[in-house]
């Protein structure tokens, strides 16, 4: 029996801030979502202030969803997913980042904006 292949995923950050004390973090680097791959689909999840949006999308013209959300103006970076040992998560309050790092799969406590999150997946 062989392992199954890690699942792909790819994080997004924004730089738009629709509220007001978003501007008080790193420029480009103030909203984050992740697209996860499955099969063929790709999954978006996107933690919003008012709701979570999830919907199933299929980049346009057969591009790389890396490539698509790139030529949104988006920053991404490419990950897996990590499915850890069935301990419950660090407690932290529910913002954009900690809803991609519990679709991620990340454990890392310290990690609480976008720039970060972004500097921690860089540097995996």
């Amino acid at each position: 029996m062989t392992a199954a292949a890690p699942r792909r995923a790819w994080v997004a950050f924004d730089g738009r801030a629709e509220i007001g004390w978003l501007r008080l973090l790193k420029p480009g680097f103030r909203h984050c979502f992740v697209v996860v791959e499955d099969g063929g689909r790709w999954i978006v999840v996107d933690p919003l202030s008012p709701f979570t949006h999830v919907a199933l999308v299929t980049p346009p013209g057969g591009a790389g969803v890396g490539d698509w959300l790139a030529g949104l103006g988006l920053t991404v970076v490419e990950t897996t997913l990590c499915r850890p040992a069935t301990r419950p998560a660090p407690w932290a309050p529910f913002t954009c980042v900690e809803a991609v790092k519990r679709v991620l799969g990340l454990r890392a406590a310290r990690i609480v904006t976008p720039w970060q999150l972004y500097r921690h997946l860089v540097r995996c």
